[in-house]
């Protein structure tokens, strides 16, 4: 009797198990770390884990099963460089002024929810309002559907430099914005305001090295910090466990910055030989943004889209941008996949590969720098940018063969984050 009872038990524990996992067969599945394509794959996700991938189809009686079978099975892409809070346009600088929290918040719901749905299931959200934070943890707390978010905040500028959030304004609102609001004139301000980030729940620290496109602001590409304050800056991030990432187009801004500690460098438009060699010397990445250098050109080129003050630098920085990649890829400067989604209209994140493919970089290599370099990134990497036994269960299938056709990856069909599907386009 009791050996009839235990067999009872354990026939409906395995019954119940089965029941609870789900069994994804894959036609073709991407491993991102060889960069080989396997096929006829079963992925097992229990709850917001893989539990094993297995040769063939395996698909147990009563088991709940997605049929990938004519598909191309990746890992969830990350995306290195987004705002989360704003999509740019011809109203933008208005709206700094007319928006609330309330609106800027209400905004994101649906720009994260845009990004998740075109197959990226992490970004790095490089800086807004702050309202940023609050977006991560309701995602987080599954409250709105989202990538997974490691934010900056509030970017950190200089008076008068790219991201001071005064920018042209009139002399009655200027005012002399601090380190609480993300702006540093000396080496205690700068570590007052990565103390500040941290306290505010900043995941990473964000700094404009240098000038930018879309401030209102004269130089695009003029350095804004003294190497002693980039230095305390990083070494202050450091201390909290945090990486720091600088936005920067000019040369020198770049070197200080690179010197002074930053693991990424945003853009690189102006980018030198030896800029280039000291990134490798310090192991620095470079976040191309090659679409946002496109966008930029191309509507600066519409009248009154930007202001006027902005119009030379976008002309003069966006066709920059995509030559700057291709020289820096070719010197070995390592890549890190970001777009600067923001700039652009969320969810066409996934031009950026077309623009890395056509400046010289393998197909394969744009896509593991979307998923194993950024993971590494992120100290993420034995969770994301793998399908493999233990990761989290970040799942995306695309029509094509992403390495035949790296177009295919603007048009993601089937989304699975933390294990539950968002999108599912299945003939």
């Amino acid at each position: 009797m009791k050996k009839l009872l235990f067999l009872y038990l354990t026939v409906f524990f395995l019954q119940n198990t089965i029941a609870q996992n789900t069994y994804i067969m894959c036609g073709k599945l991407l491993d991102t770390k060889s960069g080989k394509m396997l096929t006829k794959q079963t992925i097992v996700v229990k709850e917001n884990k893989i539990l094993s991938v297995l040769d063939g189809y395996l698909l147990p009686k009563g088991a709940k099963s997605i049929d990938l079978r004519d598909k191309v099975v990746m890992p969830g892409l990350i995306d290195f460089h987004v705002h989360i809070e704003k999509e740019f346009d011809r109203n933008t600088r208005l709206n700094n002024y007319i928006m609330n929290e309330a609106d800027i918040a209400f905004n994101s719901v649906g720009f994260v929810k845009t990004t998740l749905l075109n197959g990226f299931t992490t970004v790095r959200d490089l800086g807004g309002t702050g309202v940023n934070i609050s977006v991560r943890n309701a995602i987080d707390a599954g409250k709105i559907p989202g990538p997974r978010v490691f934010t900056a905040g509030k970017s950190l500028a200089t008076t008068g430099g790219h991201a001071d959030p005064t920018n042209g304004s009139s002399r009655n609102l200027i005012g002399d914005p601090g380190p609480k609001e993300g702006v540093v004139n000396s080496v205690e301000d700068a570590k007052k305001a990565v103390r500040q980030r941290y306290k505010n729940g900043a995941d990473w620290i964000k700094i404009t090295a240098t000038g930018g496109v879309l401030s209102v602001a004269k130089s695009g590409d003029n350095p804004q910090f003294t190497i002693e304050e980039v230095k305390a800056i990083c070494q202050t991030a450091t201390d909290y466990g945090m990486y720091v990432a600088a936005h920067a187009h000019g040369d020198e801004g770049m070197q200080r910055a690179i010197i002074g500690g930053v693991k990424t460098i945003e853009h690189g438009t102006y980018m030198s030989n030896e800029t280039m060699e000291l990134m490798i010397k310090h192991d620095a990445y470079l976040v191309p943004t090659i679409t946002a250098g496109k966008e930029v050109e191309e509507k600066a080129k519409i009248s009154g889209f930007y202001p006027e003050i902005v119009v030379p630098k976008a002309l003069a920085v966006g066709p920059q941008i995509q030559g700057t990649f291709a020289k820096a890829y070719k010197k070995g400067v390592g890549i890190a996949f970001g777009t600067d989604a923001g700039v652009f209209k969320h969810g066409n994140n996934g031009k950026e590969f077309g623009f890395m493919v056509e400046a010289g970089m393998p197909a394969i290599e744009t896509i593991q720098s979307a998923t194993i370099t950024n993971a590494r990134l992120l100290k993420m990497s034995n969770e994301i940018g793998q399908i493999k036994k233990g990761f989290f269960a970040d799942i995306i299938a695309v029509d094509e063969d992403p390495i035949k056709n790296i177009a295919t990856l603007e048009n993601v069909v089937f989304v699975m984050k933390n294990g539950v599907i968002y999108k599912q386009e299945i003939d």
